[in-house]
């Protein structure tokens, strides 16, 4: 999470949609750059909604505006795939050791997952338990330009962001019947994603 106290802007991280980037290459114009521990640099809206928004509007005298981007939800579990299998190889004994994506998502599609897949969705990280979003402007990280030029704008500064925690490739082939549960177990975050613009 990024504060910027001058512009009244935070800058919301959510898991595995490019946030180390723009943390690494916004954190010397922010006012307060929270990078650990991982419950703080992914702090979710509710929480931030319910405990630090507040603390921070009454400080400052004013309201802040929360940004964040979101990932095309198929494209982010392959995301959280890739970085889960990074130690694969470090360990016998690894949960995801020998795991396909299509056994991921059939594990991430279950009604009770596993503990390897028990990863909150980002309709969770950015909405309300109604669905309701809590964040003022969500960006398509798939279109991060906007993004960027809308940070250009608010921050008055170019900003290129770099190419970091990039997890390695993956076999991340999905069958159609594991495609279709997890539409059904990612509708939320499906129906969040087609809202944006």
């Amino acid at each position: 999470m990024l504060i910027f106290w001058d512009q009244r802007l935070v800058f919301l991280a959510t898991p595995k949609t490019g946030s180390t980037a723009v943390e690494v290459a916004l954190e010397s114009l922010a006012s307060v750059s929270m990078q650990r521990p991982a419950a703080l640099k992914h702090l979710p809206a509710r929480d931030y909604s319910a405990h630090f928004g507040p603390l921070l509007h009454s400080s400052a005298g004013g309201r802040f505006t929360t940004v964040a981007l979101m990932r095309e939800p198929l494209d982010w579990l392959r995301s959280w795939f890739r970085f889960l299998q990074r130690d694969d190889s470090e360990s016998p004994d690894h949960p995801m050791r020998g795991r396909s994506f299509d056994t991921f998502a059939a594990d991430y599609a279950a009604e009770t997952r596993p503990p390897h897949a028990r990863i909150a969705g980002q309709a969770e990280f950015l909405c309300d338990a109604q669905g309701a979003p809590l964040v003022d402007r969500i960006f398509r990280y798939e279109d991060i330009s906007a993004f960027v030029h809308f940070l250009e704008d608010q921050l008055d500064c170019a900003l290129t962001l770099p190419r970091v925690n990039v997890p390695p490739a993956a076999d991340v082939a999905l069958s159609a019947k594991n495609e279709a549960a997890l539409r059904a177990r990612m509708a939320a975050d499906f129906a969040l994603y087609a809202t944006l613009s």
